[in-house]
C-alpha cells in the first residue's frame, strides 16, 4: 500500500527523494482518517521550511490538519492542481496528490524518517 522507496514521518507525510529534491505529500493513512478533503493550503514557492515545521493545511469535512515538512529546505514547486481539485489527495495521495517539492538543505535529515516497514508498524500501533 505504501511505496517502498518513500520515507515517512510519524505525522503521516511522505518524502520521495529525487536527487537533492524531496517530493512531499500525505499518506493514504492520513487521507483515510481525514475523510473527504475539501481545501488545501500550500506555501509560496521560495519559502524556507524546517523539518517538523508546518508547511500547509489540509481541510476535510471532519477536521483541519497541519502538514509537517519531512525535511528542511526551500519550497521549489507546489502542486497547483490541489487548489481546484483538493480531492486529488483522496484519490491518489502517493502520486498526483503530491503537495510540494523541497530542495533539501540537509539530506542527512532523511535519517530521521521511517522506511516503509517502520511506517506500517507505526500505523498499526496508532490504530490500536
Amino acid at each position: 500500500m505504501y511505496p517502498a522507496e518513500f520515507r515517512y514521518t510519524k505525522t503521516h507525510e511522505w518524502a520521495k527523494v529525487e536527487g537533492d529534491l524531496a517530493r512531499v505529500g500525505i499518506t493514504n493513512y492520513a487521507q483515510e482518517h481525514l475523510g473527504d478533503i475539501v481545501f488545501v493550503e500550500l506555501p509560496e514557492v521560495g519559502r524556507q521550511v524546517k523539518q517538523g515545521e508546518a508547511f500547509g493545511v489540509v481541510e476535510s469535512v471532519k477536521a483541519v490538519s497541519d502538514c509537517y515538512a519531512p525535511v528542511s529546505g526551500e519550497v521549489v514547486e507546489v502542486n497547483g492542481v490541489l487548489a481546484d481539485k483538493p480531492e486529488t489527495l483522496n484519490q491518489d495521495p502517493h502520486g498526483e496528490g503530491w503537495m510540494v517539492v523541497i530542495r533539501m538543505s540537509d539530506p542527512a535529515e532523511l535519517g530521521n524518517l521511517m522506511d516503509v516497514a517502520a511506517y506500517e508498524k507505526h500505523c498499526e500501533e496508532e490504530a490500536h
